[in-house]
């Protein structure tokens, strides 16, 4: 089998990720090379891969990590070539092939676009050759009738490439047959030709109330409807949205509940407006004696166990945010008490000493302070640092981190937060109950996030400094809870959704012969 496919959405946030990820699971288990392929995205929500001809370090949004780990093979930037990362309202910074190319706002990326193409098909191509089948994912919805011209991550992809196309509604939202339509309706004929079928995504209920409806839409329209996918409950799986916070993370059913007796530990994570690699909190929320929650205010800061400030691609004008907000009061009345902070990448800069950014790498320039409570400095230079670095924290081994900053951090004092075997600093600054790391991922090594929580309940417990001893060369959570296997389980529960609730025969004559010939041309479209 070879070919390849475009799954589009009605919406953005239609189902489109997760769909693509079980798709790519499901034909790895049917013993089919696949790959992912997103020609654009957007997200502060990225993730570290190496590039395979350079041996350097590669920025691609994390989803597609995610989705190349659903296939089970390793992800390359030729999976994810263009990545905007908003810094503000109305610019991003373009990612290509993995390494910065430069800034541009909404009318300037426009005109990126045609130089942006050549390089997204020739991403395409390789991985054509490399892989059996690709399997693409749109950019919000096909039907941006506005942005049509130069399109370069939808249709402008499908019809470059005939690749046949499946548009994902989300019928919990309602709405969804006239999305159906109205997304074909909308496209001239050469588009139109290629939309061979519909899923419905999040259904709940019996699914025989759809028939009557999912007959007329194929009459409508001229196209079937390809599956109906029930609500996934408690679905968790690395999102590009900052949106995805609002869902809760289960507990691992196989996972035993800590001790009624003993309260569980709580962390607060500070929901910045630029927020980055918002899954590095994922690790703990699947820890079933740990809840985590989010704030935008002061609430909940003096109360938690621990407080986290995450990544962010705005650092400077976020710090402003918080002080704005009281947040940073909050966060120094807990430090004079000795609570927990841990900060993450730009988190940590802002627990720093100052900010420095002269060029106007991230913000307008100039120098700022800090919060003061880690003797480190940053300074933001041009060249962004990709890493997959490993160490040893807590006495535990991190094989999970990676590095994506402008912000270079210079340690004055404190204790190295990850060290090498031997002992010798790598990254990261410890002054009392306040953590500092460039690393992010490194809660999804088990044997350092079960030695933090650890330390987290000993300091909870009335034992002050009391930190956990682990071997570290064990990776074995105390907890029970192991973050890759869990991640496996989603994958396959998604790939068992796409075997019993979606047409897999279809999708696999699509794959193999294209889109479906003498489709319907609906108006107005057809009379363009």
């Amino acid at each position: 089998m070879r070919g390849g496919l475009l799954v589009a959405g009605t919406t953005s946030d239609a189902g489109k990720s997760v769909l693509t990820a079980g798709i790519c699971r499901w034909l790895a288990r049917q013993g089919v090379s696949v790959a992912p392929f997103k020609a654009q995205n957007m997200s502060n929500n990225s993730a570290v891969c190496l590039d395979p001809a350079t041996g350097e370090g590669a920025e691609i949004g994390r989803a597609q990590a995610m989705q190349a780990a659903a296939a089970g093979v390793i992800p390359i930037p030729q999976m994810n070539p263009v990545l905007l990362k908003p810094g503000s309202d109305r610019s991003s910074q373009v990612v290509l092939l993995g390494r910065p190319f430069g800034q541009a706002d909404a009318l300037g990326y426009q005109e990126l676009k045609a130089t942006l193409l050549e390089h997204v098909l020739a991403a395409y191509d390789e991985l054509r050759g490399r892989f059996d089948v690709v399997v693409c994912e749109g950019a919000g919805s096909p039907t941006e009738i506005n942005l049509r011209r130069g399109d370069i991550a939808n249709l402008g992809l499908a019809r470059a490439r005939e690749l046949p196309t499946v548009v994902v509604g989300d019928i919990d939202r309602g709405g969804v047959f006239a999305a159906f339509h109205g997304t074909v309706a909308l496209l001239e004929p050469a588009d139109q030709a290629l939309i061979s079928g519909f899923i419905i995504n999040r259904f709940r209920g019996d699914p025989a109330l759809l028939d009557p409806a999912l007959e007329m839409i194929h009459g409508l329209s001229g196209r079937p409807t390809l599956g109906v996918v029930p609500y996934l409950r408690d679905l968790w799986l690395d999102a590009e949205d900052s949106l995805s916070l609002d869902s809760a993370v289960p507990v691992p059913a196989t996972q035993p509940l800590t001790d009624k007796q003993t309260p569980p530990l709580t962390v607060t994570v500070v929901r910045l407006p630029r927020v980055s690699n918002f899954t590095d909190v994922d690790a703990l929320r699947l820890e079933p004696g740990v809840e985590v929650g989010f704030t935008t205010s002061p609430r909940g800061i003096a109360e938690a166990d621990l407080v986290v400030l995450p990544g962010t691609k705005s650092t400077v004008a976020d710090l402003q945010w918080l002080r704005e907000r009281g947040i940073v009061e909050a966060l120094l009345a807990r430090h004079a008490r000795g609570g927990a902070i841990l900060g993450v990448c730009g988190g940590y800069q802002m627990l720093g000493l100052e900010i420095e950014d002269e060029d106007g790498v991230e913000s307008a320039g100039g120098t700022v302070p800090g919060l003061g409570l880690l003797p480190v400095r940053t300074r933001f230079v041009a060249g962004k640092t990709l890493a997959r670095p490993t160490g040893f924290g807590f006495g535990a081994a991190v094989a999970t981190a990676y590095e994506i900053h402008h912000g270079q951090v210079e340690i004055r004092g404190g204790t190295p937060l990850f060290t090498d075997a031997d002992g010798r600093a790598l990254d990261g600054c410890v002054v009392g109950a306040v953590l500092g790391t460039l690393w992010h991922g490194a809660l999804e090594s088990d044997g350092f996030r079960s030695a933090l929580l650890d330390w987290l309940g000993a300091r909870a417990a009335g034992e002050g400094e009391a930190c956990a001893e682990q071997s570290a060369t064990d990776p074995r959570p105390r907890s029970g809870v192991e973050f890759a296997a869990a991640r496996e389980a989603q994958f396959d529960r998604l790939a068992d959704a796409v075997d019993a609730y979606v047409d897999t025969a279809a999708l696999l004559r699509l794959i193999e012969s294209g889109p479906t010939p003498g489709l319907a041309l609906l108006p107005p479209g057809r009379d363009r």
